[in-house]
């Protein structure tokens, strides 16, 4: 079973993260950003700009896009396990016995898209720039490549 779900970008094709160290926000670049982007190594691990601690790259998502994706999932999920167990019962009726499913179990709805504001600065490593990301303009400093952890001034 697959369920496809699409989180929201700002209007620079920014995805909103949220680290998993600190809990810090901050927005990373959505697909390459340039040519070099195109043809560098996904990394194992992206380190967070705001703290420099590393994850692995699934551990990035902020609380509301967890809650998003599991109010996505849970009413397909639902409703997937409904049409098996309709499938499951249907024609197992004999002379000696009759199997009937009546109703569905019961699914939630789906919540509200999430929206992506238009917020934060774009700042790039000197070390890493085609991988820009976004930040408040208030962060503190020092900030950290997202690829590879090395601290920068802005």
């Amino acid at each position: 079973m697959e369920i496809g779900i699409s989180l929201p970008l700002d209007n620079d094709g920014f995805l909103r993260r949220q680290c998993p160290n600190c809990n810090g926000m901050f927005k990373w670049h959505h697909g390459p950003a340039n040519e070099e982007a195109e043809t560098a190594d996904s990394p194992t691990a992206y380190h967070c700009p705001l703290c420099g601690q590393p994850a692995e790259p699934d551990r990035w998502f902020t609380d509301e896009q967890v809650e998003y994706i599991e109010g996505v999932a849970m009413p397909a999920m639902t409703r997937y396990a409904d049409d098996l167990l309709r499938d499951a019962f249907k024609g197992r009726n004999s002379k000696y016995f009759k199997v009937e499913m009546k109703g569905h179990l019961d699914a939630a709805d789906e919540p509200v898209a999430l929206v992506e504001p238009d917020d934060m600065m774009i700042i790039v490593s000197p070390c890493h720039s085609y991988e820009p990301v976004k930040v408040s303009e208030d962060a503190p400093g020092p900030l950290y490549c997202l690829i590879c952890g090395t601290p920068f001034a802005v």
